[in-house]
């Protein structure tokens, strides 16, 4: 097609996202489950912030990269949940260009900013176990608070690099996107321009997000385990590898999914069902994380009592 038929997509025009297809089945299923997803999420993170926020007692390193992470478990479920949901009852599948540009960056950004969190959140681990007598200096006030704001300045980087690269491109053939939300791999397909220099900023940008953090948290947890190994207490051991194991299981789970999804390149998208894969870190993870991280944990139950008895005595 010659360069004069190419267009790119305005404010004002659409996208058609697809979603898991037509059908009452393939439309009221997924409903289903996102809205009790979505319910899920809301409220164990948003118990979880309450908690930490009102208890002194929690107004700790790990606690406060915690009610972090669940404030991006919130942000990054309401960004893609709630319109989804709408495409699947209402059947109305467009999304405008200004509003898919703006759910991809918020999107990108809060996925960026939960790994480079749960990154600190494992050195804040590793320095609580191995230094525990300089734990106190290593992870002082302000070290937590430029750990955070650091994960959230990269996290806005990173989003406004891949969204400008990506509302770049020229698109001259169908406006339909397979996926139930906007974002990079999807969208890179629908264009007809040259997308190398696209994919290959997904790739390497991404790729050195995911594996550069990854590798902080395996290396972090080498130390760990190394650690506890030298525990002498059967009973020290075993509670400090249900926390561990507990946090693995959430790193494992973000970092794997996000890595087959944009550590890949695009031309690879048919080797497994990518809209599948993206359920578990947009969904399934924000869903699972307050009940990975304060289901076994005794200082939250002890906090939400306390919380509880509060309200009763006021009553």
């Amino acid at each position: 097609m010659s360069s004069s038929a190419k267009k790119s997509l305005q404010p004002g025009e659409e996208y058609i996202l697809l979603g898991f297809g037509r059908g009452l089945w393939m439309e009221m299923f997924p409903f289903v489950m996102f809205l009790v997803i979505y319910i899920i999420t809301m409220l164990g993170n948003t118990i979880l912030v309450l908690i930490i926020g009102t208890d002194s007692q929690l107004h700790t390193p790990m606690y406060f990269f915690l009610m972090n992470l669940s404030l991006l478990d919130l942000g990054n479920s309401s960004s893609i949940a709630p319109r989804a949901m709408v495409s699947f009852l209402s059947g109305s599948k467009a999304i405008s260009y200004n509003g898919c540009a703006t759910q991809f960056f918020f999107v990108t950004f809060f996925l960026t900013t939960e790994g480079f969190l749960l990154a600190a959140m494992v050195y804040n681990r590793y320095s609580a176990i191995r230094n525990p007598l300089h734990y106190p200096i290593t992870m002082s006030k302000w070290v937590c608070i430029w750990l955070v704001v650091g994960s959230y300045i990269c996290g806005c980087a990173n989003s406004m690099v891949q969204t400008g690269f990506t509302f770049m491109l020229l698109f001259c053939g169908s406006n339909e996107m397979d996926h139930f939300f906007c974002d990079g791999p999807p969208l890179i397909s629908l264009s007809c321009s040259d997308t190398f220099v696209n994919n290959f900023v997904m790739f390497t940008v991404c790729g050195l997000i995911i594996v550069s953090t990854a590798l902080v948290t395996l290396v972090s947890y080498v130390y760990i385990i190394s650690t506890i190994l030298r525990i002498h207490s059967a009973e020290g051991r075993h509670r400090a590898f249900s926390t561990c194991t507990s946090h693995l299981v959430a790193v494992t789970l973000f970092y794997v999914s996000t890595a087959l999804m944009y550590a890949q390149p695009t031309r690879l998208a048919f080797l497994y069902p990518r809209k599948v894969v993206s359920v578990f870190y947009t969904l399934f993870a924000p869903m699972l994380n307050p009940f990975i991280y304060s289901l076994r944990n005794k200082d939250v139950k002890d906090a939400l009592r306390r919380t509880m008895s509060k309200k009763c005595l006021k009553k």
